[in-house]
């Protein structure tokens, strides 16, 4: 007895087709593609008879019986379900994934052990009966692995509703946990430099970038999974790669100097100079590496990046050779560009703490600079006039005099502690003038704005600056100074040329009664030498004059002159 398949739209076709081919057939009527398929897949029929209007689907048919084996040799699993979601053909793959011998017969979720459907589609086999457009939905089952079906449904030839689905099914675990573990490291870059107000309150410096390295460490272990980890920063002055973090690492490496350049300075350099991420597959045949972590056999390093710009380096070695992937390498940048901003951030934290600190010690010390500067004219004229007579009063002076530089050096220190030089942002930190530093420097003038001026100009760079009102204040101030010093004046005394109640040039002459070369510089404006006071005052000995209005630098170099001049000559006046 030979079995045939009739694709017909009545069963009066397969009637006429059984009296046709006689007693020795048995035909078996079917009205879609999909049931002829299932009952072929039985193999139980030996043939598909169609009729006219069926040619179509009968050819698509044929071509699914001959394709069959190239269907059983795709990565994707296919198989064809019935309304109730029962397997009626395979294409083996799920035998292969689920380690079962058979599954046609069986429900297609019971197979894969009842799978959470994590949508976007949370019924998918009943949307797409119900709509009659494909449906797809995301499972995952017990074991962690994640399949992407979609199923579309098998039309009769008639037009009638369809009563199979056509399912595909695709592995898709490997990208679910690429992209878990790009949450993952998403996620950790948020948390790494994520401080509440209270803790940026409470923590120093020093403290956030330990819990950033802290938080560095725990992400690289946890989320990606490394080991062994070296971080360094870039010095743009020095051109030096500071070692940051470092775990894992033998000694002699962590210590080892290296400079952002293409060759002599390992992978490390190599990165920094070029802004290229770096995968070392065998550290014994590259001639770039340089050993890390002992026993190492392949690394991975990447640049820290900040809108595009190289300001470290993030390294990672392994124990075996050809550890490390692309999807490693892509993963590593990501990270280390979270890295990159959070250390940023702490920059930033740490550059907006200092500003607020120098704009405050500024603000004290300009509100107290000047009231200082009246108590020291007022007890140096006191205390000249008790000079002889009463040394008590004289040693109280003294004292008050002492007190009073003291508040001042003490806001000061208060400052550079509070605001260390390499803590502040570019934009406040000024250069360093060694030869200004701790400079005594003395400033006659009546404009209060001028005095007050010289205070924040000249102490950014450490000058202890005092001023005075006129030239008698001036010569008392100077002459105070040569007794504490025995010999010397101010190292700089900065001078208008036109004193209330003296000229530059008569008040040169009388310091030089203290001195015989007094470190002297005069100020005037352009065109304005009343008496010829600058001519004078040169014939004199004057080596300096600023012509206001100067600028800044015109400044500080014309007093690093008179102070390096005065500082070189010990020699009094006999």
């Amino acid at each position: 007895m030979h079995r045939i398949l009739c694709l017909c739209s009545e069963r009066k076709a397969s009637d006429e087709l059984a009296q046709q081919l006689g007693p020795h057939y048995e035909v078996t009527p079917v009205r879609s593609l999909a049931r002829a398929v299932s009952r072929l897949a039985t193999g139980e029929y030996e043939g598909v008879y169609a009729e006219a209007e069926g040619l179509g689907v009968a050819a698509d048919a044929t071509q699914m019986i001959l394709n069959v084996q190239m269907l059983r040799g795709m990565p994707d699993g296919v198989v064809l379900l019935d309304r109730e979601n029962r397997i009626v053909w395979g294409n083996g793959r799920l035998c292969e994934w689920t380690g079962r011998s058979e599954v046609v017969g069986d429900s297609f979720y019971s197979v894969l052990g009842a799978p959470e459907i994590l949508g976007p589609e949370f019924k998918p086999f009943d949307a797409a009966f119900s709509s009659g457009k494909s449906a797809a939905s995301t499972l995952r089952c017990d074991d962690n692995r994640y399949y992407r079906v979609n199923a579309a449904p098998v039309e009769c030839f008639d037009g009638e509703a369809a009563d199979h689905l056509i399912v595909t099914i695709r592995d898709v675990t490997s990208e679910q946990l690429e992209q878990q573990k790009l949450a993952a490291i998403h996620q950790a870059g948020i948390e790494l430099a994520d401080l509440t107000p209270e803790e940026v309150a409470e923590m120093e410096f020093d403290e956030r970038i330990e819990l950033l390295k802290s938080n560095i460490l725990h992400c690289t272990q946890d989320v990606l999974q490394y080991d062994v980890v070296e971080v360094r920063t870039l010095d743009e002055e020095t051109n030096e790669l500071l070692p940051l973090l470092a775990f894992g690492i033998i000694p002699e490496a962590e210590g080892r100097a290296l400079q952002s350049a293409t060759t002599g300075n390992g992978v490390t350099g190599f990165v920094a100079a070029t802004g290229k991420s770096y995968l070392c597959e065998d550290t014994g045949e590259d001639p770039l590496y340089i050993e890390g972590a002992q026993g190492a056999r392949s690394s991975l390093t990447v640049p820290l990046l900040l809108h595009e710009r190289v300001i470290g380096t993030f390294n990672v070695e392994s124990p075996e050779a050809g550890a490390f992937t692309e999807s490693d390498r892509q993963f590593l940048e990501i990270f280390a560009r979270d890295v990159a901003a959070a250390l940023n951030t702490m920059e930033l934290l740490a550059a907006e703490k200092a500003t607020t600190a120098v704009a405050s010690v500024e603000a004290i010390h300009s509100a107290v600079a000047m009231p200082v500067d009246d108590i020291l004219n007022d007890a140096v004229n006191v205390m000249e006039r008790y000079i002889g007579h009463d040394p008590d009063v004289v040693e109280r002076l003294q004292k008050i005099l002492r007190n009073a530089r003291d508040i001042k050096q003490v806001i000061q220190d208060v400052g550079r502690s509070m605001a260390p030089t390499e803590a502040r942002p570019a934009c406040v930190r000024v250069e360093e003038r060694p030869l200004l530093f701790g400079a005594r420097v003395l400033v006659a003038d009546a404009d209060d704005t001028v005095r007050s001026a010289a205070h924040d100009l000249l102490e950014r760079y450490g000058c202890v600056v005092e001023t005075a009102h006129d030239g008698k204040e001036a010569l008392s101030m100077a002459r105070h100074a040569s007794e504490e010093s025995g010999c010397k004046l101010y190292d700089a005394i900065l001078a208008d040329i036109r004193l209330p109640d003296c000229s530059g040039y008569e008040l040169l002459v009388q310091l030089k009664e203290l001195q015989e070369t007094p470190p002297l510089i005069l100020m005037t404006g352009f065109g304005y030498d009343p008496g010829h006071v600058i001519v004078k005052a040169r014939q004199a000995g004057l080596k300096a004059v600023l012509f206001k209005p100067f600028r800044l630098d015109q400044l500080l170099e014309t007093v690093e002159r008179a102070v390096g001049a005065h500082r070189g000559d010990e020699t009094p006046v006999a």
